[in-house]
């Protein structure tokens, strides 16, 4: 790890002016950029600790949707009444990620900005069609994933929350890989106001969308509609864990267990 400097935020203003001043990064849980850096992958000048900002940790309900801060940690989801209450799908994901010192350290926000193709929550919020809420405007979720560790943020552009509709049912299953616990392959399966949405991660270079999946599901919400479809293994990830046939399966399978256990 390089040298670098360390500034501590106050404010979502005082972090935005930080960030512009130095050019550097902000740092949220710091459970994958810590490691880039240690690795000498990421070699950011600067870094501004976001853990001293009020205005970007909580979790309420506003009307229709729950409304989680970017500092919120994954355990603070899982754990949280409101959460279980509202969408359990999404306490029960955030309880599922990594371990206890991932989950008592890792943030919505710093997950939702680095975008690891295997991540889960990003399946959440395609899944549900969140909105992610930034110092400077608000991104719909379709909009937000744009490839392998690209999203919509501009530079110094900062999440300071995610607005989640409340679904009419909803689930997420993953098969983890045994070391890291991130998703081989994870679905996320959502009937919302606005029809079944299927978002899968692992599979591919970056979250997706499964349109044969949505529409099959939308005929008819069974885990044997899920199971009939064949997903497409053009252009998905293969590695020592499993060729892009292999998890092209695992989507269709995945896919019918969350049907299931959504109810």
């Amino acid at each position: 790890m390089y040298s670098f400097e360390l500034h501590k935020a106050d404010s979502v203003a005082n972090a935005a002016a930080l960030l512009a001043q130095t050019g550097g990064k902000p740092l949220a849980g710091g459970q994958s950029l810590v490691a880039a850096m240690k690795m000498r992958l990421s070699v950011p000048g600067a870094l501004v600790d976001l853990s001293g900002v009020p205005e970007l940790k909580g979790i309420r309900k506003e009307g229709d949707a729950i409304v989680i801060g970017a500092m919120t940690r994954h355990a603070e989801v899982g754990a949280s009444d409101v959460v279980k209450k509202a969408i359990p799908a999404l306490a029960a994901l955030a309880e599922g990620i990594g371990d206890r010192q991932v989950r008592n350290m890792g943030t919505l926000g710093g997950a939702l900005a680095n975008n690891d193709p295997a991540a889960c929550y990003p399946a959440a919020v395609l899944g549900l069609g969140a909105t992610v809420n930034t110092n400077k405007r608000r991104i719909a979720a379709d909009e937000f994933f744009k490839g392998m560790y690209e999203t919509a943020l501009a530079d110094g552009e900062l999440i300071t929350s995610v607005s989640f509709p409340i679904p009419k049912k909803a689930a997420y299953v993953k098969f983890p890989q045994p070391a890291s616990r991130f998703a081989l392959v994870g679905v996320f399966v959502a009937q919302t106001a606005g029809g079944v949405r299927v978002a899968v991660t692992g599979a591919a270079p970056s979250v997706h969308r499964s349109k044969a999946l949505e529409e099959a599901l939308a005929k008819s919400f069974t885990a044997d509609a899920a199971k009939a479809v064949k997903i497409n293994a053009a252009g998905l990830n293969g590695d020592l864990h499993g060729s892009p046939a292999y998890r092209a399966h695992l989507v269709s399978v995945l896919a019918a267990r969350a049907v299931t256990a959504a109810g």
